[in-house]
């Protein structure tokens, strides 16, 4: 046909067992390794590409349209604070086109290039999405070259010398290099975030990665949150007189993280401070109880999973992303399985017998995802409270 012109790849996403596919770059140039997963949610792309729970990961957007919304500053889920990224890559079905929001302040392919991720598009998402699903997360590499010349050596180097998720503390290179407070509450619509000026309580969060929006919902309780880094020792949170502590998600192998972070929980668990964890905070209470951690197959990502909570037979649909998982038959005695997974019968909750203590495997701040599962900052704090007034 006159005037036709094959379309030139700017991009590339190569899987560990060789498979190839090419594609349009968009975003951050150069290339990245990392695990590739796929997330269900429809809406959130910014939460969850700046989640720090994806560090070391490149996600595949089973939703097709990304990015028709455009890009803001209030959106994003890295902390000011934190050393380190979230997710390196994304791949998309279509195109992204220019934003439609009231709330857009720049392009997706803009804001991409500025945070430092590789984009690919014209992938067929659904294809690469059921092959995870059948042989499991795989390790792969984005590249993007606007000229479309790769080094491909370099690529396949990376992608040779690419370990995986498995052993690996990504905790440690994330989180918090100094201790600070946070006094900010939950987004109200065409007022912002919501300042704390009179907060009630004082609450320690364990920063392994924790998202914005966490913090949020522990502030919109009337507390002063402050935040410490991942390697705190137990002696000098529990100096900080606090009325409760928070161990928050991020990413990598929790028995990594353990490997310093369990001696520091349990130290926490004996002061019978009350306690509330998240995601890596949940399986790291956990292995600090006495449990055990796996490797998923798939891992849970997305803002549609079904979750049970066993303590009042409600079930909630909530956000996930992980893709380790507590081993619920290696949970101790004096330790109860609170919620389970209705997708797989997978742990998703804990707590300690007799103690105010517990913990869920989701992302109960709903950044992205629905707000079926808000109470349980209220559940924490009216441990703390309990706690303190007893």
């Amino acid at each position: 046909m006159t005037g036709w012109q094959e379309e030139k790849t700017t991009a590339l996403l190569i899987l560990e067992n060789g498979t190839r596919i090419e594609g349009r770059g968009l975003g951050a140039t150069g290339h990245a390794v990392a695990e590739v997963c796929f997330n269900t949610a429809l809406t959130g792309y910014q939460e969850i590409l700046t989640d720090l729970s994806y560090a070391g990961q490149i996600v595949t957007f089973t939703f097709p349209h990304i990015g028709n919304v455009g890009a803001n500053d209030e959106d994003i889920e890295t902390l000011d604070n934190a050393t380190g990224t979230g997710a390196v890559g994304c791949v998309l079905k279509a195109d992204i086109t220019n934003p439609s929001n009231y709330r857009a302040a720049k392009h997706l392919d803009e804001w991409l290039k500025e945070r430092g991720i590789i984009g690919i598009s014209g992938v067929d998402t659904r294809a690469l999405t059921a092959y995870i699903r059948t042989n499991g997360l795989t390790n792969g590499v984005i590249a993007h070259a606007p000229d479309g010349v790769f080094d491909e050596k370099a690529i396949a180097e990376a992608l040779a010398n690419f370990k995986g998720l498995e052993n690996a503390d990504l905790a440690a290179d994330v989180s918090t290099a100094k201790t600070y407070e946070w006094k900010e509450g939950r987004w109200v619509w065409n007022q912002g975030f919501k300042p704390i000026d009179a907060p009630k309580n004082h609450i320690v969060a364990v920063d392994y990665g924790a998202k914005a929006n966490i913090l949020r919902c522990l502030a919109n309780e009337d507390v002063t949150v402050t935040v410490v880094s991942a390697s705190t020792p137990a002696k000098d949170i529990l100096a900080l007189n606090p009325d409760g502590i928070f161990l928050s998600n991020g990413p990598g192998d929790p028995a990594a993280t353990g490997e310093y972070a369990v001696d520091i929980i349990k130290e926490l668990v004996a002061s019978d401070k009350p306690m509330f964890g998240i995601c890596l905070g949940h399986q790291l209470l956990a292995l600090a109880l006495g449990a055990k951690t796996v490797k998923m197959h798939q891992g849970h990502h997305g803002a549609n999973h079904p979750v049970k909570d066993l303590t009042t037979g409600k079930v909630e649909i909530t956000s996930m992303n992980h893709g380790f998982a507590v081993d619920a038959d290696s949970l101790p005695a004096g330790v109860s399985q609170t919620h389970v997974s209705l997708f797989d019968q997978s742990n998703c909750g804990l707590a300690v017998d007799g103690k105010p203590i517990f913990s869920v495997q989701y992302h109960p701040e709903a950044s992205p995802g629905p707000h079926d599962s808000h109470y349980l900052f209220k559940r924490f704090l009216d441990n703390v409270r309990g706690t303190v007034n007893a």
